[in-house]
């Protein structure tokens, strides 16, 4: 089976230009059979596809739940998490990369770097929390060893980790637009059909093969070396989004540790 494991949609990210429906249509053209959202820090496009599942655009096709989390220390994480849980939290940016593992985690889910060998602050190698302490690796349930939006550089080094920490390697477009649909994909077992299938077949290390072509329609490619400009700047925004949600964190934290302690 063949997914793209890295999407955004006009319904669940700001920067979204592509709707769910016409992204699925062009992925089942190109011979897809499944997707996996991940929006930043939002459900909503996962939420629009419940209420339109039933249309023909969806018919024959695998719509996963996912979701890309700006942590405040690690750069962009993915997360997948069984079909059942819903979390609040993973929709309010802001946490450490070392509370979201123990969240997802504790949950049933599973979780892994984004583009991990990529632009400083956005990915996990480019980040002080990573060089001054390399073994929050071992957290990770995966890594994104090929992304269509970054270099072969960046997706070759982020394969090798992948080997060293005998993870499995996931693929996706990273697409935001129409014109970089099924640029990147991720090879799975046949008969994957929901996310605590996926998330079984992932931790039980199944094989996996990623791969694609590179889109050359960036935002970074576009406007050339203003794009250090744009990534030094996250680190601000990053911050200054974060603050907002401060104390809907701190309710949804209290909340999880109130549940982890009558658990244990």
């Amino acid at each position: 089976m063949r997914f793209d494991m890295h999407c955004h949609t006009k319904e669940g990210s700001p920067d979204g230009r592509i709707t769910l429906a016409d992204q699925v249509r062009l992925l089942k053209e190109k011979g897809y059979q499944g997707i996996l959202i991940t929006d930043h820090n939002s459900y909503d496009a996962y939420r629009h596809y419940l209420k339109h599942k039933h249309e023909p655009v969806f018919r024959d096709f695998i719509v996963l739940k996912g979701i890309e989390y700006d942590t405040i220390d690690a750069g962009h994480i993915l997360v997948i998490m069984p079909e059942h849980v819903k979390l609040p939290i993973l929709e309010l940016r802001g946490l450490p990369v070392r509370l979201l593992t123990e969240i997802v985690h504790f949950f049933g889910g599973i979780l892994g770097p984004a583009h991990p060998c990529g632009e400083k602050y956005l990915s996990l190698c480019g980040t002080r929390r990573y060089r001054k302490n390399p073994s929050v690796l071992r957290g990770f349930d995966f890594m994104e060893t090929f992304n269509a939006c970054e270099s072969p550089e960046s997706n070759a080094d982020a394969a090798a980790l992948a080997r060293r920490l005998s993870l499995p390697g996931l693929g996706g477009s990273d697409t935001h637009k129409a014109d970089g649909v099924g640029f990147g994909y991720t090879e799975l077992p046949d008969g994957i059909s929901s996310e605590s299938q996926l998330i079984r077949c992932i931790r039980e290390k199944h094989p996996t093969c990623s791969g694609g072509h590179y889109y050359h329609g960036t935002t970074k490619e576009r406007i050339g070396s203003l794009n250090n400009l744009l990534v030094y700047s996250f680190w601000f925004y990053n911050k200054a989004a974060a603050l907002p949600r401060f104390f809907q964190r701190r309710l949804a934290l209290r909340e999880y540790h109130q549940l982890s302690e009558r658990v244990s």
